[in-house]
């Protein structure tokens, strides 16, 4: 596994079982908590396989599963993975880095209809590894497959390094806006929601 994630290096001890009940509470209040699966359920077909890149408790992946699609879950931290399980019975949430992923080592071949990365998984990997985690997260998206990706661009990781990085592993940009719920992209927003694919091959 590769070096420590800033997840780990910005929070330290406690800071996952935190998050963990942090997220609990806010399910328990009845705080809406599913804007990115309602987003990323507009734009699949039924029962469409995702991988919840950088899943944390589940959050995400558990508002897809409840929509009918086949998530797989991958996170390094093992106690957010060990939070999805017991919280969100159904998808398959498995303990992986994000720059070294190999799903299919871990039975799991079948490629990916659409990968998503929400709750500021790209600017909490360890330095250095970004470049790295796209193309990982890529190869493992079929041939048209979607990527979203949200995060704050006050956290470190500028928007631009992003948009290099993910040319780089051969995603197309299609559409990026300002927020979850698709506000405008603008050029001073404090966070962006990028809409990639993966192209077919030509001919």
């Amino acid at each position: 596994m590769s070096e420590q994630t800033r997840w780990v290096t910005a929070h330290g001890a406690g800071h996952a079982q935190w998050y963990i009940e942090r997220f609990r509470r806010m399910a328990a209040e009845g705080v809406d908590l599913d804007g990115e699966a309602r987003l990323l359920d507009a734009m699949l077909a039924r029962r469409s396989r995702v991988l919840d890149a950088g899943c944390g408790p589940g959050r995400v992946g558990a508002g897809l599963a409840a929509r009918g699609h086949v998530v797989v879950g991958v996170d390094a931290d093992r106690e957010l993975i060990e939070a999805a399980k017991a919280d969100h019975p159904g998808p398959l949430w498995l303990v992986a880095d994000l720059a070294e992923l190999d799903l299919a080592a871990q039975g799991e071949a079948e490629p990916f209809d659409a990968a998503v990365c929400a709750g500021n998984v790209m600017p909490y990997l360890a330095p250095d590894t970004e470049a790295t985690a796209l193309a990982r997260i890529t190869a493992h998206l079929r041939d048209d497959g979607l990527f979203v990706v949200g995060f704050g661009l006050d956290r470190g990781y500028p928007l631009a390094d992003f948009d290099t990085q993910t040319a780089a592993a051969g995603l197309a940009l299609e559409h990026r806006f300002a927020t979850w719920d698709l506000r405008p992209w603008r050029d001073d927003a404090p966070f962006a929601v990028t809409v990639l694919r993966r192209p077919r091959p030509t001919a």
